[in-house]
């Protein structure tokens, strides 16, 4: 009976072995193995180092007496305050440190536009430790990708891959210099993808869960493939270190704009021409919407694209050139890679209804672009009414570029409604449930007729741009 139990309590240990075995094999078999990955795609990545020489020119000036020009105090008062009546310029260098990847075998390499912005020299270290002066070919701040080239020839080139192919929950890795560290190598999925920033308008980023930090920028992200699915530029952090958020900008982006700068120099975007906000909950149901999607344009500018287009204040739009537009911070990035002078396809929610035009896209204006493109502010939203409107005189209208016969000033807002949703003294009516604002007695006519209950949208004209609320019509 000993011997009996003996044997089954070895078999019950050796059994636990194999499980054990064989579980952690499988463990083993599910995660990816990086080590072929960097060592056929480390040697294009590359180490980059700037300088730049600063002239700090001493604001501060001094009345100082006139020096004999024979005086043995002259050569004193030149060292220590310059020319007569001033201190004198100090200058210094400043260095900083990024990252980028080969693309073609003569030398051109990607990086981050903030990575080699007004330096004054380049050096680039690729993996086998040779060192190269490098010139910016061109470089763009908006998508924040620059294209530089150095002077060498049969270099290894990294492969390009489809960042619209990524699936969030996919490993990618990143290879780059952090700190300082050359070729280090970090790993980690996919979080989300079309991910919009607070102030980049125009590029889709990819959110990851690679560790990132200061020398990683302008790096490549990889898929398990080996290839180039986007350039590390950004991390969100509140300490200045990696807390697990780092953005990548697709490389679909980054190669058309690599591709722009090499050919001429400079980028060129798509324009439309509106101002646009989130569809709100609220404003979704005050549209007829069975849930918030899209783009609601706030406000056309003359002689833009979208006004030869007929867009309206009101208008959502759905889809652009065939891709949806899940939110209002999809569409700047579609616009701006739309092609200049082409027509594009825009399917839009016109009181209640769908419908398709199409837009000739112009080309992004260099100046005021971000009054031109940028999400307007979110403001609150609830309910509604309770406030005094008068009308308009041609001097306010003038200022704030409101047609004639068009709009009401809101002169005071009382407990309700109109407070719960976030009107305020000063805001100008355009438009309320899709209806132009011509007086005060027609808004006042149209109030009347809203029926209980329902949400409404109303265009308002404030200083800092048009904004539509969802106001909800009181019960009582």
């Amino acid at each position: 009976m000993n011997v009996f139990n003996r044997t089954v309590g070895h078999l019950a240990v050796i059994s636990a072995l194999v499980f054990a075995l064989v579980l952690q094999s499988a463990v083993a078999a599910s995660l990816p193995d990086f080590t072929v990955l960097v060592e056929e795609q480390g040697k294009t990545v590359v180490n980059i180092s700037t300088k730049q020489h600063i002239i700090n020119r001493q604001l501060q000036r001094y009345d100082l007496p006139e020096i004999p020009e024979n005086s043995p105090f002259g050569e004193l008062f030149r060292h220590f305050f310059g020319t007569p009546g001033g201190m004198p310029d100090q200058a210094y260098e400043t260095t900083s440190l990024g990252s980028g990847f080969i693309i073609s075998d003569d030398g051109y390499i990607m990086t981050n536009h903030h990575v080699v912005a007004e330096a004054d020299e380049i050096i680039v270290r690729t993996s086998d430790r040779r060192e190269y002066l490098a010139t910016v070919i061109g470089s763009d701040k908006r998508s924040d990708v620059a294209l530089i080239k150095i002077d060498a020839e049969n270099l290894p080139v990294a492969e390009f891959g489809d960042a619209e192919a990524l699936k969030v929950g996919e490993w990618v890795l990143a290879i780059g210099s952090p700190f300082g560290f050359e070729q280090s190598v970090t790993a980690g999925i996919v979080s989300a993808k079309r991910r919009a920033l607070p102030r980049e308008n125009y590029v889709p980023f990819i959110q990851t869960d690679v560790a990132i930090n200061p020398g990683n920028s302008g790096g490549p992200l990889f898929n398990l493939a080996g290839q180039v699915v986007g350039i590390n530029s950004q991390i969100y952090s509140r300490t200045g270190g990696f807390m697990g958020l780092s953005f990548a900008i697709p490389i679909n982006v980054a190669k058309d704009v690599a591709d722009q700068l090499k050919s001429k120099g400079r980028v060129t975007r798509g324009w439309l021409g509106v101002l646009i906000q989130d569809v709100t909950r609220e404003l979704a149901e005050s549209f007829g919407m069975s849930q918030p999607r899209g783009a609601l344009v706030a406000r056309v500018l003359p002689d833009s694209p979208a006004a030869d287009a007929k867009l309206l204040p009101g208008d959502v739009v759905l889809k652009f050139d065939g891709k949806e537009v899940p939110n209002s911070a999809a569409l700047p990035p579609l616009v701006g890679m739309a092609r200049v002078d082409r027509p594009a396809e825009v399917v839009i929610l016109r009181n209640g209804i769908e419908m398709t035009t199409h837009v000739t896209i112009g080309e992004l204006p260099q100046e005021d672009d971000q009054i031109l493109t940028q999400s307007l502010k979110k403001e609150p939203t609830a309910g509604r009414l309770g406030m005094v409107v008068m009308p308009l005189n041609d001097e306010l209208r003038e200022q704030i570029q409101v047609q004639a016969g068009h709009g009401v000033m809101v002169e005071a807002v009382k407990k309700g409604a109109a407070a719960k949703a976030g009107v305020e003294a000063g805001d100008v009516i355009l438009m309320i449930d899709s209806q132009q604002v011509t007086s005060v007695e027609q808004f006042a006519s149209l109030v009347e007729a809203l029926p209980v209950g329902k949400s409404v949208a109303v265009l308002l004209q404030r200083r800092s741009g048009p904004i539509f609320l969802a106001i909800k019509v009181p019960t009582e």
